[in-house]
């Protein structure tokens, strides 16, 4: 019983370790900074973890291309690439 009960957590281990969310692409800190990560709390920015990946990278599209008015972002998403925020929204994403 005692060789299942470890083979049992042997595999979870190895689950877990396979879903654990990758590094951050370069730029997402900078998303760090007004966007809060923890889903607890009143914030006047959006939570970004877990959103649509389709969601977060259309909203930077607008916010770049001024579609989207901001108060920084409009700033911030002109910084990125396509490439970018194609990777930081994934990223986001798959954060829960």
């Amino acid at each position: 019983m005692r060789k299942v009960v470890a083979a049992a957590i042997g595999c979870v281990s190895i689950a877990a370790a396979a879903v654990a969310p990758a590094e951050p692409p370069a730029g997402a800190a900078a998303c760090s900074g007004c966007h809060p990560s923890a889903a607890g709390g009143p914030s006047p920015v959006a939570r970004l973890n877990g959103r649509d990946r389709a969601e977060i990278v259309k909203a930077m599209q607008d916010f770049r291309s001024g579609a989207r008015a901001g108060t920084v972002m409009d700033r911030i998403a002109k910084g990125f690439t396509d490439a970018e925020i194609q990777a930081i929204a994934a990223w986001y994403a798959e954060q829960k």
